[in-house]
Formats: C-alpha cells, structure tokens, sequence
C-alpha cells in the first residue's frame, strides 16, 4: 500500500512539472518574438542625370552594403550576361564582369522593349545593338505595357514579389530605372522598389568577379551567377 502511495505522488508531480516545463516553454509570453527589421530609408532622389534616372540618393552604389541580407528584400541585377549593345563606346562593358553579393540576375531587355526615346538617345551617344528579341511585355503607342504570353504577369511577380521591397542594379542605372518604371505601372508600390544605380560605379566590399584569367583569353565564370533565364519558346504567346 505504501509502495502504491508514493508511485502516485510521483506520478502527480511529474505531471505538475510537466504542465509548469510546458506553460515556461510554449506560453507566448515566453517566446522570444523576431525582430523585424528597420523599414528601408525614405526613397529621395539623387541630384542632376541620376536623379532623372531615378538613382536613389541614400541607397545606392556607395552604401548599398548596408543593406545587403535583408529577409524583407529582394535583389535584382536587371543586366544580361552578354549585352548585345555596344556599351564599351562609353566607358562600359557588355560582359557582366562582377555583381553585389545577393543580387540574382534578371535581365531587363527580356522584360520589355526599349522606349524609342531611349534608342535614339543611345544611338546619338554611339551606342548601337540594343537587345531587340523576344520580350514578356511590349510597349504600345501610349506607352501601355502589354503581355506577349499568359504567363507574363505570372513571372513577373514571382522574379519581383509585390510583397518585399525591391532593390534594382544594372550598368550604370538606366535598366533599373526603366525596370521600376515598368513595375510601378503594372501595379507594384513605387514606394517600394529602389534604384540603387549601377555596378560600375560600385564601391563596396561585396563584388564578385566572373572574370577569369587563368587562360590566354579571358573567360567569364557566369556559373556564379543566379540567373533567371526565360525560356520564350515554352511560353504560351497570345496572339
């Protein structure tokens, strides 16, 4: 009878203990909550030409590092890998040579076409080949951006998610800008969608070089690169 007693109380405390280990652990009380992060700097524009191109004045080549790892943001190099315009005829380079640590690649000119405005700008700069193929989206006569394929709007929301802030890089800021534009009017907050500039004017710690000289001729290590490349040929084209 005395042995039946204690296994009792036994048991009865190890259930007290039990419940009080369980309240300690799982009452949200207890829980340490996620520290969500400080809400990105105002957008302002930066002075003279990178403001008319929309260059953010407090995120951009300069400071970009400060920002870089966010879970509430997303990172978009909106350069080709090999662009097929002659950008060396102004100090650039067609090669994506190096990217911010971060950025996943998607390229601009598969977005959408380029304004005329903005090809004959280029061509009195002597910049000639600007991408001229295949495009989610075209621009009318209005300036209205118009899907080429079902499943336009689809990607576009998957490569930029509405519901992250969106930080853009290209060259030297015009494909990022034309990308925010390009969003904004399709329905993405502009509040929201950064354009920090362009890499060739980076100065942080956070560069990673594709180039490789390890040969006679120089190669690229595009295997680097998280590139989203858009495969037209299997997309359903309305006509």
């Amino acid at each position: 009878m005395k042995k039946i007693l204690i296994l009792g109380l036994v048991i009865i405390a190890s259930i007290i203990l039990g419940g009080l280990g369980s309240y300690f652990i799982f009452d949200s009380s207890n829980i340490k909550e996620d520290k969500f992060e400080d809400p990105l700097p105002k957008q302002e524009k930066s002075e003279g030409l990178r403001g008319v191109y929309d260059i953010d004045k407090n995120i951009n080549e300069k400071t970009i590092d400060n920002y870089l790892g966010r879970s509430d943001t997303v990172y978009r190099d909106v350069r080709m890998l090999i662009d097929s315009a002659t950008w060396e005829n102004k100090g650039g380079e067609r090669e994506l040579t190096g990217f911010v640590e971060g950025f996943e690649v998607v390229p601009y000119a598969y977005l959408t076409e380029f304004p005329q405005a903005y090809v004959e700008q280029k061509a009195s700069e002597n910049i000639s080949g600007l991408y001229k193929g295949k495009t989610l989206f075209s621009l009318d006569e209005n300036g209205n951006y118009i899907a080429n394929y079902e499943e336009s709007m689809e990607i576009l929301e998957y490569l930029f998610p509405k519901d992250k802030y969106i930080v853009l890089m290209c060259g030297a800021g015009g494909y990022a800008n034309f990308t925010k534009q390009m969003l904004v009017a399709l329905g993405w907050d502009k509040d929201k969608i950064y354009n920090v500039g362009g890499y060739w004017n980076y100065e942080g710690k956070h560069r990673i070089s594709t180039i490789n000289n390890h040969g006679s001729k120089t190669k690229y290590d595009f295997w680097k690169v998280n590139y989203h490349d858009i495969d037209f040929d299997n997309l359903t084209e309305i006509k």
